[in-house]
């Protein structure tokens, strides 16, 4: 168990507002989203500045303790919760939650990790700047949690990951020594990258503070859409035409199965049917301009006419106000809430070249269902980036417990499907302890070595977030 003195001396060094070790007050840092994962720990850490952070750092280090840094603990895999061991510290960085700075002229906005993700969207809004990084959790979510993942979500056809949006990081090192790499810099040649070794790390290298990231000018005319389309070969020649129609003002390109529809209409009430009849598949697209002069309405009215012509769309709906855009857009977010409702679901986060997402949607749908007749693949996503969250929910009936005891089993139908087609078994939810094995079984010796030296040079004691995504120290 945790050594007493270590606990004792991080409480002295935040002060009172800076810890938590009542069980009952710890409690919602220590269940992972999922509920997967039973963790334990002797003190929950909430320091309020970098230099907080590098003390307890510094008092881990020299006792040997593990960290487990935690931003709003969002995380799919297991990633930002304790060991059941009760032998590591939690470091939340929820007190953290300033924005530092907010440089129009440079279209920058410096945060601490803290700082909600939602929070650091209104602030640039303030500012009439965009940033585009949007998930389902970005009301809860922290940017800390979202650089150290690599976060994806529906911007990433336009603006790119989490790591594109980053030009300088704060950071402090498995040592407790404090980097400061906050720099605005768009080119800077001077060295290694170092802010890419963090970006995506899940905190095993180091816990982020602090990011400078990129912002935009904002939007001045968004145009949202759902269309109809008889199959997934259909959606995909949907994108592809969209994408050469509308170019760079297509931010988002997602698609839905129509059971994913279904679950969404069942479980929440205030959603409709947007269309007269149920189709196999939709997709939605949303275009944005910065320019008034750009037509967004023309161009996508001018899509739907070709692809209607085509046989390509077979009904679609363009939003008229931002409500009804707010309305379709639930559709999609709405999934990944519902799907709890229909019983027990074994959740794939894949990614594949667009010119192979057709061809792994229908192949690992007919290898699930020929595995477990009665399965209920929901196969809906990221179409234009080629990420797609491939679940299965339970056959109608079934038990869930048997049901998840076979997500091993699933895993490895799944991802070897993805990975023969050039993919890849983690798209953005990141490796975590639920990933750990996936990432031995399809990784190369080379690159597997490649990630334990890093670990085993930046953090020889393996205190940082042990137990996930690599071994090292």
């Amino acid at each position: 168990m945790m050594n007493n003195d270590v606990v004792e001396r991080i409480k002295q060094a935040l002060g009172p507002a800076g810890w938590i070790d009542e069980v009952q007050d710890m409690a919602p840092y220590l269940a992972d989203m999922r509920g997967i994962y039973t963790a334990h720990t002797a003190l929950v850490a909430r320091p309020k500045s970098a230099q907080e952070v590098a003390a307890v750092v510094t008092i881990c280090a020299g006792a040997g303790v593990g960290i487990v840094p935690q931003g709003g603990n969002t995380g799919l895999v297991g990633g930002s919760v304790p060991s059941e061991s009760g032998d590591e510290i939690l470091l939340s960085l929820g007190r953290m939650n300033k924005v530092r700075s907010l440089d129009s002229a440079n279209n920058t906005i410096t945060v601490e990790a803290g700082c909600v993700l939602a929070d650091i969207q209104a602030a640039a809004a303030r500012a009439e700047r965009l940033f585009p990084l949007s998930l389902a959790a970005e009301g809860s979510c922290q940017i800390g949690g979202n650089l150290s993942t690599n976060a994806g979500g529906t911007g990433v056809l336009r603006y790119g990951n989490a790591r594109d949006l980053a030009l300088g990081l704060e950071v402090v090192l498995p040592d407790g020594s404090l980097w400061d790499g906050l720099k605005g810099l768009r080119k800077d040649n001077s060295g290694y990258d170092l802010k890419q070794l963090f970006i995506g790390g899940e905190g095993t290298l180091g816990v982020i503070t602090a990011a400078v990231l990129k912002i935009f000018p904002a939007p001045r005319d968004t145009r949202t859409a759902l269309a109809a389309v008889p199959d997934i070969e259909a959606a995909m020649e949907l994108f592809a035409r969209a994408r050469e129609a509308a170019g760079e003002t297509l931010t988002a390109c997602e698609t839905l199965p129509r059971i994913a529809i279904d679950f969404v209409l069942r479980h929440l009430p205030e959603c409709r049917d947007p269309l007269a009849e149920p189709h196999p598949w939709y997709v939605l697209i949303e275009l944005t301009a910065t320019s008034r002069s750009t037509d967004l309405a023309e161009t996508l009215e001018t899509l739907f006419a070709e692809t209607l012509e085509a046989g390509i769309v077979r009904d679609g709906t363009i939003a008229a106000t931002g409500e009804q855009a707010r309305q379709l857009w639930r559709l999609r977010e709405g999934i990944a809430e519902v799907q709890k409702h229909e019983g027990a679901s074994i959740k794939h986060d894949v990614s594949l070249p667009l010119s192979r997402v057709a061809d792994f949607i229908t192949e690992a749908i007919a290898a699930v269902e020929a595995r477990l007749p009665g399965v209920r693949p929901l196969a809906f996503g990221h179409l234009g980036d080629g990420n797609i969250h491939f679940n299965l929910a339970q056959p109608v009936g079934a038990d869930g417990d048997e049901f998840l005891a076979r997500r091993e089993e699933f895993y490895r139908i799944v991802h070897d499907i993805a990975e023969a087609m050039d993919g890849s078994f983690s798209a953005e939810h990141g490796i975590g302890r639920m990933r750990r094995g996936e990432l031995e079984h399809y990784r190369t010796d080379v690159e597997l070595n490649l990630m334990r030296k890093i670990k085993a040079t930046l953090d020889p004691q393996g205190i940082m977030n042990p137990g996930k995504l690599v071994d090292g120290g």
